[in-house]
C-alpha cells in the first residue's frame, strides 16, 4: 500500500475526471512512470496556462485518450518535477495532502508542501 506525505495510507485524488499514473484515482508511482506522478493538486487558471507553455496541455480535451481536459478546480495527479517548476515560477497550485504520495518528498520539503495544502 502506498502511503501519503504524513505516512499514512494515500487516499484518492479523483476519480472524475479519473487520475494517477495508473488511471485509479491515485496519485501512485511505479515502473515505467517516468514523470513521477505523485502530487495531487488542484487545478488553476494560472497552472493550466503555466503547464501549457511549458509543453503539456491539461485544458483541451483528448477523447482518443478518454482524457476530458481539466478545467480550474478539477484536481489532478501531475509530475513531481512539473509541481517543482511551477513552484519556482510562482504559480504552484494547491495540493491535497493525504492524496500526495511520500516520494513527493524526495524534492519538496514537507513544510513547504503545508503551506500549498488545500484543505
Amino acid at each position: 500500500m502506498a502511503n501519503n506525505v504524513f505516512g499514512q495510507p494515500l487516499t484518492p485524488c479523483c476519480f472524475k475526471p479519473m487520475t494517477g499514473f495508473y488511471r485509479d484515482g491515485y496519485c501512485r508511482t511505479g515502473r515505467g512512470d517516468m514523470g513521477t506522478h505523485t502530487v495531487c493538486a488542484v487545478m488553476t487558471e494560472a497552472f493550466l496556462e503555466f503547464s501549457q507553455s511549458v509543453g503539456n496541455d491539461l485544458s483541451t480535451p483528448r477523447p482518443e485518450y478518454d482524457f476530458p481536459g481539466l478545467k480550474p478546480g478539477d484536481q489532478w495527479c501531475i509530475c513531481l518535477t512539473r509541481w517543482v517548476q511551477a513552484y519556482h515560477a510562482g504559480v504552484a497550485p494547491k495540493v491535497v495532502l493525504e492524496a500526495t504520495h511520500e516520494k513527493s518528498l524526495e524534492l519538496i520539503d514537507l513544510k513547504e508542501l503545508i503551506k500549498f495544502a488545500a484543505r
